[in-house]
């Protein structure tokens, strides 16, 4: 797979720290992860939102194609993948050296102060639905 097949994109670039390596110095599985939630924050906050555990995580997975060693460059590419009701569902790839190295997706589901499911909140429904939206109207969407 080549880089670029995630639509709707809000881009995250990095560098794997030494922190992010476990003892046979490709990525720990869970840095992946870290990089994913890094990247949704910075786009809802580019959507003028900031929600402080307001998400949590209730589906996640992800496939590693490619090693990514201490100091590499990568590209976290983010998309929308479904809007629903009180849930986000975002796909993602990490690219590094021209190849996707992991691919992934979760699903946040929104509860604001509570424990329980709760609708999005109308206007982050609205531009994650028109981002999703324009991402399937580009040549090549499935």
């Amino acid at each position: 797979m080549t880089p670029g097949s995630i639509p709707a994109r809000h881009l995250h670039r990095g560098r794997v720290a030494w922190v992010d390596t476990d003892a046979g110095g490709r990525i720990h599985f869970t840095a992946a992860f870290r990089w994913a939630e890094a990247a949704e924050h910075e786009l809802l906050r580019s959507l003028g939102h900031s929600f402080h555990g307001g998400f949590p995580r209730v589906d996640v997975q992800a496939t590693y194609r490619a090693p990514l060693r201490f100091d590499d460059e990568f590209e976290l590419a983010l998309g929308i993948g479904k809007v629903g009701r009180s849930s986000i569902g975002y796909v993602w790839e990490i690219s590094t050296r021209g190849e996707v190295a992991v691919e992934g997706r979760h699903l946040a589901v929104y509860v604001a102060e509570g424990e329980r499911p709760v609708p999005l909140p109308a206007e982050l429904h609205e531009q994650l639905s028109n981002m999703l939206a324009a991402a399937a109207s580009e040549p090549g969407a499935a």
